[in-house]
């Protein structure tokens, strides 16, 4: 077996990434370029992620950053096997660039397709960076997501657990913004709770002891925006216990959590080659101890792909590319790009978990 190159195109939400990846003859990866470029200061006036404002970002970064890609990995276009982009879950100006980008470069060089779940591409980092075999527990934790994945094989996925409401990611960024933190909020809450006492205020601990691997965070996020109410005005410590108290709770919660889905996993496949974790969360190092914690009590190896490839970046959707191509899994020209796209495509939304939660 020859080795492989793939471009990867990510654009799914405010960051504009591509690189260049190759699958070696043992099918190994290694990283040839890697881009990324935030635009975390394009939307901190406004809190949060402006979906116009970061789709016009990526119209005019893009061509830009597959050049720098291609000329730090030194290699031509008639040297890549595939062109891979995010076609999906995200927002969708920005998914719409991306692919689009990526049907161009592969017409004009007749080169294959391969539209990427970015999901799966998170879920297949850790196989880029270690030797790491199927099946495998997938944490999947960032602004939009939060889920337990059982990861079976390249396209074969059953979700274990997800959020009914908020995503972790998005009730750290929710919590710093009520408190008047900075965007990005998730970092500056992890910030302020390392100085805080996270046993000044009894937060709740949701879905503890359920039998299913779900998780709930609105509950949480208003019983912190009550707190934050009653003791306001907020000086300095106390912003920080509050940040303390929540990041307490969700830790608490996700243990948990993490501890059924790897009891259920165990229960259908048997036990896991390890306890992956992947997305933006996965680099806030109180939740790492809490996995660690989880992974060790289990008896289950804890893998964590470096912090650069657990946040959005062009390696991960290349890498997915690369593992799809292996299988012969390309993609045509009508690809749609997708806002929404679960990896385990039978499991019920969160909505209709919710629905069934409300009749039982």
């Amino acid at each position: 077996m020859v080795s492989t190159l793939v471009l990867g195109i990510e654009t799914t939400c405010d960051e504009t990434a591509a690189a260049v990846v190759e699958r070696q003859a043992d099918g190994t990866g290694r990283i040839l370029s890697n881009i990324v470029k935030s635009q975390i200061e394009d939307h901190a006036p406004y809190g949060g992620v402006v979906p116009e404002i970061a789709a016009r970002a990526h119209v005019d970064l893009l061509d830009g950053i597959v050049a720098t890609a291609m000329r730090e990995a030194g290699v031509s276009y008639s040297r890549l096997d595939g062109i891979a982009a995010a076609a999906g879950p995200g927002l969708i100006g920005g998914v719409i660039v991306g692919l689009t980008t990526a049907k161009a470069i592969a017409l004009v060089h007749n080169t294959p397709l391969l539209a990427v779940n970015h999901l799966e591409a998170h879920a297949l980092t850790p196989r880029l960076v270690t030797p790491l075999t199927f099946p495998y527990c997938l944490f999947l934790a960032s602004g939009g997501h939060t889920q337990i994945v059982a990861v079976l094989g390249v396209g074969q996925y059953v979700r274990l657990g997800t959020t009914v409401d908020d995503a972790i990611g998005e009730a750290f960024d929710k919590v710093a913004k009520m408190l008047g933190l900075p965007y990005p909020g998730g970092p500056q809450v992890e910030l302020a709770a390392a100085s805080g006492d996270p046993d000044r205020f009894a937060f709740p601990r949701p879905m503890l002891g359920r039998s299913d691997a779900n998780f709930s965070l609105s509950g949480l996020k208003t019983a912190v925006r009550n707190e934050a109410e009653r003791t306001g005005p907020l000086e300095p410590q106390d912003i920080a216990d509050l940040c303390a108290g929540f990041q307490a709770a969700v830790l608490d919660s996700t243990a948990d959590r993490l501890s059924v889905g790897l009891s259920l996993f165990r229960e259908q496949f048997g036990p896991p080659r390890a306890l992956v974790a992947a997305g933006g969360v996965a680099a806030n190092q109180a939740i790492r101890g809490a996995l660690q914690a989880v992974a060790e009590k289990a008896g289950t190896p804890l893998m964590i792909p470096p912090p650069a490839l657990c946040t959005d970046n062009g390696a991960m959707i290349a890498w997915a590319g690369l593992e799809r191509l292996a299988l012969g899994m390309t993609d045509t020209m009508d690809a749609a790009p997708r806002a929404r796209w679960r990896l385990d495509e039978n499991a019920p939304t969160p909505a209709q978990f919710a629905n069934t939660r409300a009749q039982h």
